[in-house]
């Protein structure tokens, strides 16, 4: 079985912004995947389903960004999930809009919500798919960057690391994470 987790905030104001990558692809993965995201249960709205023939469960935390991980930790508890087969999916300001940078393990850097993973498993041996949001111009607005609401053009642009995360899912799922990383890092 697998977990892969999309961070983000849930209110309707953060729909559309940098921060919320996370969601954003895993709403991709469900629809693209006919995965009916319904269910709440452990500070979560999930759904199960299966991709290359495997047993999924796709989860958004409800918790806000930075306790995300306390609402992952209750589905690998419950669910008894291997940490190598829990995918976390968040925005990343270091990576290029459009690209996105996959590893199988590493600190948390700056991502608030990546700290709460970490903090939460007790461990950085996880993979995650980072979603290029480039950086700001401004350092000093960089939560205005990330929370802002975005004009579609720039969406667009931010969609492209969205269709990658797409497509390097399936392959980790089926091929392992390194397949992935070597594919489309």
């Amino acid at each position: 079985m697998y977990l892969i987790v999309g961070l983000g905030n849930p209110e309707p104001e953060y729909s559309k912004t940098r921060h919320n990558m996370g969601f954003d692809v895993i709403n991709q993965i469900a629809k693209k995947y006919g995965i009916d995201l319904s269910r709440s249960k452990f500070d979560g709205i999930y759904g199960s389903g299966s991709i290359e023939d495997q047993k999924i469960i796709l989860l958004k935390p409800q918790t806000y960004m930075n306790l995300s991980g306390k609402s992952i930790k209750q589905f690998v508890d419950f669910y008894k999930i291997p940490i190598e087969n829990v995918l976390v999916i968040y925005d990343d300001m270091d990576v290029n809009i459009g690209a996105i940078k996959i590893r199988k393990k590493g600190g948390p850097g700056s991502h608030n919500g990546a700290k709460s993973v970490v903090h939460e498993l007790a461990k950085e041996e996880f993979p995650r798919i980072r979603v290029g949001i480039g950086k700001p111009v401004d350092e000093y607005d960089a939560i205005d960057y990330v929370i802002g609401k975005l004009e579609e053009e720039t969406y667009q642009k931010l969609e492209e690391g969205i269709k990658k995360a797409l497509q390097a899912i399936p392959e980790y799922i089926k091929n392992g994470i390194d397949s992935a990383m070597n594919k489309y890092n």
